[in-house]
């Protein structure tokens, strides 16, 4: 049986047992009988997600996002999640709440005795949600975006259920075997060189994090290097060797690299150095500013080996020089190289982007969290590496309680040798969920309509010069902007064209204000951090702020899989009132958001 609806709700009665409830706030769909099971067929251009389970033996729950939900009475748990998502933009977006507020609603120890669920799940509204930032919210512009999708959710589900430690490809093969596809999948995809790929000497490994990530490809970098060094040496004599060259060793990245490659050479045990970025050069790390840093570590008798460098910095989504680097790496081999692609590498899976990854058949790594940008729930790391022989040889220890005649055969993978802990979730069912319910089609789509929507966001800044201006060129659906004082002068750079170490974050640590002798510049940074901070303290938006080269600035980017005009116009439009309110500038030379778009 067949059946047209409408956007209008519609209520469907084919037995007693299931009842199924339709929204579609869209377009029109069909519904139709699949194999005794309840399937949606919708037109490419309207349908973001569709995902069909049978929960035990519950009734049959389905999904279809964003604003297209199949919501079955059964099971009341589904209308909760998708309650939440429908009203997801009436609440604050950002909490309010003062620390240590849950203590004091909790009580002191667990129950004697176990509660019933209705009274454990009331308290998920009066005590955990207060305490909530709802990154899922239209209204969340700040930081980068943290996606979750029904499709990603069921995934979790099934993970949960089958809750496999999986350390070694004998625990659950299919958890292996299904990591090692889906992270082929997303190599082509991306159009990353073939030397990643499985098939070859590389492959991918889901890790948490990129922090996760950059910690353990600096281990198997400093463990190559250091063996390198050592030659033929054995015993003692190779480990004083080790011990004198790890003294030297150093990790580089640019100061706009995220701080994670820091933080990863403090756990390494070694040295770390930051390299200039100019604002000239858009803030990229370029070969000249690489060379001249290795000819200083050279002159200071320090052994660089390692380098971050970045697709889509934190700070302002610069993306480094590869080809210049690339370069450079050919008179320092030994130097590992790692891209850090956590957020803007999702925009990869569109041909438009494609080009950036041409050089980097150069570089020894790669990661990309697609829980940022590619619909899948946190976490889901994505690390890519050329020879998967430098991860195994740093981090492979094979005790005789994990001994198995499969892993001894070399025929099988496993990864607990490609990662820092032992167990490992089963994180790419739900990969696999995202990719089969979108597909590469859908994927484009989504990228392409946070790109629109940030050019958009980008021109309207630009038609309120009387207000804003733009602090760094837009990329990837992030804009960074300053406020424009009512004073004489014209903001400056620092004169070095360097920013300032330690605060390429994208969150201006403790909101201070940069200490710069440029009066126009401070005059700045003092009205921009009073918009922003006003801004946030009112709770209709939630954004960032960031200090890069001297100027303090407000980062915004819409790229959830709510995100929409809408909210975006709503979000400038505060920002206009704000910076207006601030600077008193109230008078009717000043415009509103469609007087000064030109009626957009």
């Amino acid at each position: 049986m067949e059946g047209i609806f409408s956007p209008e709700q519609v209520q469907i009665d084919e037995t007693a047992e299931t009842r199924v409830t339709v929204w579609n706030h869209s377009a029109l769909g069909t519904v139709m009988d699949c194999d005794g099971h309840r399937d949606i067929n919708w037109p490419m251009v309207t349908r973001s997600s569709l995902c069909v389970f049978q929960l035990l033996d519950i009734d049959l729950i389905a999904f279809l996002d964003p604003g297209i939900y199949v919501n079955c009475v059964p099971f009341p748990l589904s209308t909760l999640f998708i309650d939440y998502y429908d009203t997801i933009q009436d609440r604050r977006v950002v909490s309010n709440v003062a620390p240590g507020y849950l203590r004091k609603l909790l009580p002191p120890g667990p129950p004697q005795e176990g509660e019933k669920w209705e009274d454990i799940q009331k308290d998920i509204e009066s005590k955990i949600m207060p305490g909530l930032t709802h990154w899922q919210s239209p209204n969340f512009m700040a930081f980068y975006p943290a996606s979750a999708t029904y499709p990603s959710m069921l995934g979790e589900l099934y993970s949960a259920a089958f809750t496999a430690p999986a350390f070694n490809w004998l625990c659950s093969p299919a958890v292996t075997e299904l990591e090692t596809i889906v992270l082929d999948w997303m190599a082509r995809l991306m159009n990353l060189p073939a030397c990643f790929l499985s098939e070859g000497e590389g492959g991918g490994v889901i890790q948490g994090s990129a922090s996760e990530a950059v910690v353990t490809v600096m281990v198997a970098a400093r463990e190559r290097y250091l063996n390198n060094a050592c030659g033929t040496l054995e015993g003692e004599e190779r480990e004083t060797k080790k011990a004198e060259v790890m003294g030297r060793l150093v990790a580089l990245g640019s100061e706009q690299s995220h701080s994670s490659t820091a933080k990863a050479a403090i756990i390494a045990g070694v040295r770390y150095k930051s390299i200039p970025c100019r604002t000239d050069d858009d803030f990229a790390l370029t070969g000249a500013g690489l060379q001249k840093m290795l000819d200083e570590c050279k002159r200071q008798k320090l052994e660089p080996f390692f380098l971050t460098a970045n697709l889509g910095t934190t700070a302002t989504c610069a993306t480094d020089r590869f080809e210049e680097i690339k370069e450079v790496g050919k008179d320092w081999p030994e130097v590992w190289i790692h891209v850090d692609a956590a957020y803007a590498g999702g925009a990869l899976v569109c041909e438009e982007y494609q080009h950036l990854t041409e050089p980097l058949d150069a570089i020894d790594s790669f990661d990309i969290n697609m829980h940022k940008w590619l619909l899948t729930n946190f976490d889901a790391s994505c690390l890519y590496v050329k020879r998967r022989r430098n991860l195994t040889d740093a981090l492979s220890i094979t005790p005789s309680y994990l001994r198995n005649d499969f892993s001894d055969s070399g025929l099988v993978t496993d990864y607990r040798d490609w990662q820092i802990p032992l167990g490992r979730r089963f994180r790419s069912l739900k990969i696999w969920f995202v990719l089969r319910t979108y597909g590469v089609d859908g994927l484009k789509a989504h990228i392409r309509n946070h790109i629109h929507l940030g050019a958009q966001f980008h021109a309207w800044v630009l038609r309120r010069a009387d207000l804003f201006r733009v602090v760094a060129p837009p990329a990837f659906a992030l804009t960074v902007l300053a406020v424009v004082p009512r004073t004489a002068g014209t903001p400056g750079s620092d004169v070095t064209g360097a920013s300032r170490p330690g605060l390429s974050d994208g969150l201006a640590r403790d909101n201070d204000i940069p200490s710069v002798a440029d009066r126009a510049l401070a005059a700045a940074n003092a009205v921009t951090k009073e918009v922003y901070e006003l801004v946030n303290s009112r709770g209709e938006i939630f954004l960032t702020s960031g200090v890069v080269n001297g100027v303090y600035a407000i980062r915004v980017v819409s790229a959830n899989p709510k995100a929409d005009e809408a909210h975006l116009k709503k979000a400038f439009e505060i920002l206009v009132a704000t910076a207006e309110e601030v600077l008193g500038a109230s008078g009717p030379e000043s415009g509103g958001l469609t007087n000064g778009l030109g009626g957009h």
